[in-house]
């Protein structure tokens, strides 16, 4: 789903009479936005592994995926509303992501080598602006039950949202020289 992607917009979501609960179900299957430049991607349900590989431009809310999420990724913005598998970031040089993780088990899943993670919370404004907008769109084109939770407790889900940037750019992006690291 999405390789290549270079300007469309793809909005997956289950049946609107499925008997499943979407955050808890595979959507899209591996390697989806392998390569992709720009566009969006909003799927309310999980992805599968290397999610986001080579991302250089679009912006995308999946609702949880499996191992190597934003490996390689060299730019666009990418929302994650739900677990990850290990080594995720790896090799990334570029872009942001925002993690919902309310588990607190994003700092065993990381690949510490390429990124770091702050607390959204911490984060500039425009930062935090940012995540709330790609939530409102997610839950608008997809109907995603979870991207609604979550806007309705805002302040709980601000508390529980990891901001993550490559470390070889996290000075750049934030303005400033990097907090310590929340991992």
């Amino acid at each position: 789903v999405g390789k290549g992607l270079s300007g469309a917009t793809i909005q997956l979501r289950p049946k609107r009479n499925a008997q499943l609960e979407a955050s808890e179900n595979t959507i899209i299957g591996n390697t989806c936005l392998y390569g992709a430049t720009s566009g969006r991607l909003y799927a309310a349900g999980q992805a599968g592994v290397r999610f986001a590989v080579r991302n250089s431009g679009a912006e995308a809310v999946v609702e949880g995926c499996g191992a190597n999420g934003c490996e390689y990724m060299t730019g666009g913005r990418v929302a994650i509303l739900g677990a990850v598998g290990d080594n995720f970031g790896a090799g990334m040089t570029g872009g942001i992501a925002w993690i919902w993780d309310p588990d607190k088990r994003f700092d065993r899943v990381a690949n510490p080598d390429s990124i770091d993670w702050y607390p959204l919370a911490d984060m500039p404004d425009e930062h935090v602006d940012s995540y709330r907008v790609i939530l409102e769109m997610h839950a608008e084109r997809t109907g995603s039950k979870r991207a609604r939770k979550l806007l309705d407790n805002w302040e709980q889900t601000l508390s529980e949202t990891l901001f993550i940037v490559p470390k070889e750019v996290a000075g750049r992006i934030l303005g400033k020289a990097p907090v310590a690291k929340a991992g």
